[in-house]
């Protein structure tokens, strides 16, 4: 099932949305010469925050690797959901809160993520611990929003409807049955799935307090 659209709201532009959506794609065609070198300098390696403390390229690491994606589909999928569900949440908190809750909420994954692989060398790279919290947010703030779904059976192509609570339900209950499972085998694997789950954890749980300030 692949998400291609959502009820938006009229007459509004979420240009602090489009902007992250071009930043990502920009930062992607322009390293794609060194992306090897910038991965290790600017993903996010857990080891080098839990052994190092002081390292502040470190911790700079947490923001630099939201914007970089490891390929042409890990960059698509992830400007998909954004482009579906962020509108939604700018919406809600204004423009420049908006700004300020996609980065809080990619802390947030990060946060979990390290927690879980405090040894991990593996560095993470990708927008989808942010967008998690997006995610996390659009399900407190619009569970009754329907959401089109582009559904493979065999051969046979639908788009249908669902309620963003069922969709986005499932999406965190597949998150969290992966992480579980990485950990059941011992291995990292190759997606971050407790920053998808800290991701989704801290925008469901931040949304009502950006909310409560004004727009700005």
């Amino acid at each position: 099932m692949i998400p291609i659209a959502d009820e938006s709201p009229k007459g509004y532009i979420p240009f602090v949305n489009y902007s992250l959506i071009a930043a990502n794609i920009l930062v992607y065609f322009f390293l794609q010469q060194e992306a090897d070198v910038f991965y290790t300098t600017f993903g996010l390696v857990p080891r080098k925050i839990s052994q190092s403390p002081a390292d502040f390229l470190a911790y700079f690491s947490i923001f630099s690797s939201m914007f970089l994606h490891g390929g042409l589909l890990h960059l698509l999928g992830n400007m998909l959901y954004l482009w579906i569900f962020g509108d939604n949440i700018e919406y809600t908190v204004g423009h420049r809160r908006y700004l300020f809750f996609y980065l809080t909420v990619g802390l947030g994954a990060a946060v979990l993520q390290i927690i879980f692989s405090p040894n991990s060398a593996v560095p993470m790279i990708g927008a989808s611990g942010a967008i998690s919290g997006v995610l996390g947010a659009y399900l407190i703030k619009y569970p009754r929003n329907k959401v089109s779904i582009l559904f493979f059976f065999i051969i046979f192509i639908r788009v249908i409807k669902i309620p963003a609570l069922i969709v986005l339900g499932l999406w965190f209950v597949f998150q969290i049955w992966n992480g579980l499972a990485t950990m059941a085998g011992g291995a990292e694997g190759g997606v971050a799935w407790f920053a998808h789950i800290g991701g989704f954890i801290a925008g469901a749980a931040l949304i009502k307090i950006f909310e409560k300030f004004p727009k700005l």
